[in-house]
């Protein structure tokens, strides 16, 4: 297997924890998962990196310190790894590490994603490829979503379908015989059920969204939500994150909203069946607005084990919609997989920054070596 290992290491904008995989390419469009781990993210790293998408005191220096710990983080889970697979650090070619995306602005001109890559490559004795969005934004795009090549290489195109992500924020990947491959964000997702069922519960998230099953959507508020941010209605390329979405969106949204109604009382469960149908709808509504023709919808992400949203999104299709496990990918395993497809992209020099899906002048390989 020597020659064809990567790792690739993931912290999404749930920033509920660090999935890694470590994956053998010797087949690039049918990698093999050899062991995969799951981290939880610790509760004062994930505060830290949740007050630094807005500005605040002393952030450079905050900023420092949490990307030495999710690299730390990174290190465990790559020590796992290798445990678990029973196979040496010398025996893998790079690991393929995200960061921690904390402001993302594209239209500014950057993004940053708190990393170490230095120390990650200190730590493990391998070599790390990092800071995989730049490059694309540099040349006039989103630099996200990062992943529809790798669903493109991964899940084909013989079959007219949507590859939908299901993490933090939604994204999508069209995949079509005769049309191009076009990705793009959709809106929020976990980022909103996430607050506010930890508001609400003292529980990070909604497992199986139960909770959020036990209240009743109110179309009223869903339209509100829709229909009060310009952003759903901007055409593609896209891209958002938690600069946008987050507890002060809702939270705003929510007020207003009650202002308008006074008479209407909502509980907390109504609420969250709202989110829930709202990130199913913005969804759906983008895969019928620039996927037409999709014969089925492959969901990934940690939202294709919620089984609330999973059969909301559903009702919302009129095609099949089921988690990539049924193409023998496990949904919790894609984007972290993803990560070690583009370090395999930098190293094959593959151009994993695709013009179609972010809006770049061109295509660009993606990423930045740190050599052990």
């Amino acid at each position: 297997m020597s020659g064809h290992l990567y790792i690739g290491l993931m912290s999404g904008t749930s920033t509920d924890g660090v999935d890694a995989v470590l994956a053998n390419f010797a087949n690039p469009l049918q990698p093999q998962v050899v062991s995969a781990v799951a981290l939880a993210m610790p509760p004062t790293l994930r505060n830290t990196l949740l007050a630094l998408n807005t500005p605040g005191e002393n952030e450079l220096h905050r900023a420092a310190e949490a990307g030495l710990a999710l690299s730390q983080l990174y290190s465990t889970a790559c020590e796992q790894l290798l445990h678990k697979a029973k196979i040496s650090a010398t025996d893998i070619c790079a690991i393929g590490a995200h960061g921690q995306t904390v402001r993302h602005h594209p239209d500014l001109g950057f993004t940053i994603q708190l990393n170490a890559p230095a120390h990650l490559t200190e730590m493990t004795g391998i070599d790390v490829i990092a800071d995989f969005r730049s490059r694309d934004i540099a040349a006039g795009g989103q630099g996200a979503p990062l992943v529809p090549a790798f669903h493109q290489a991964l899940f084909g195109k013989e079959t007219p379908r949507a590859v939908v992500n299901l993490g933090g924020i939604a994204n999508i990947t069209r995949l079509h015989p005769e049309a191009d491959i076009i990705g793009f964000d959709t809106g929020p997702a976990n980022v909103l059920l996430d607050y506010w069922c930890e508001k609400h519960t003292g529980q990070s998230f909604d497992h199986n969204g139960q909770w959020g099953s036990g209240g009743s959507v109110n179309v009223a508020l869903l339209d509100y939500f829709l229909q009060s941010e310009p952003w759903f209605t901007l055409a593609p390329p896209k891209s958002t994150g938690r600069d946008l979405f987050n507890a002060n969106w809702l939270d705003t949204r929510l007020k207003q909203w009650q202002d308008a109604n006074k008479t209407t009382r909502l509980l907390p469960q109504d609420i969250q069946a709202t989110l829930v149908l709202l990130t199913a709808r913005s969804v759906a509504n983008a895969i019928k607005q620039y996927a037409a023709g999709t014969e089925e919808v492959l969901v990934c992400g940690g939202g294709a084990k919620n089984t609330a949203l999973m059969r909301t999104l559903q009702v919302e299709m009129a095609c099949p919609v089921a988690p990539t496990d049924n193409l023998g990918v496990d949904a919790q395993h894609v984007e972290a997989l993803a990560f070690a497809w583009l370090a395999w992209a930098y190293d094959t020099q593959h151009p994993a920054g695709m013009p179609e899906v972010t809006g770049a002048r061109h295509p660009s390989i993606l990423g930045c070596r740190y050599y052990a």
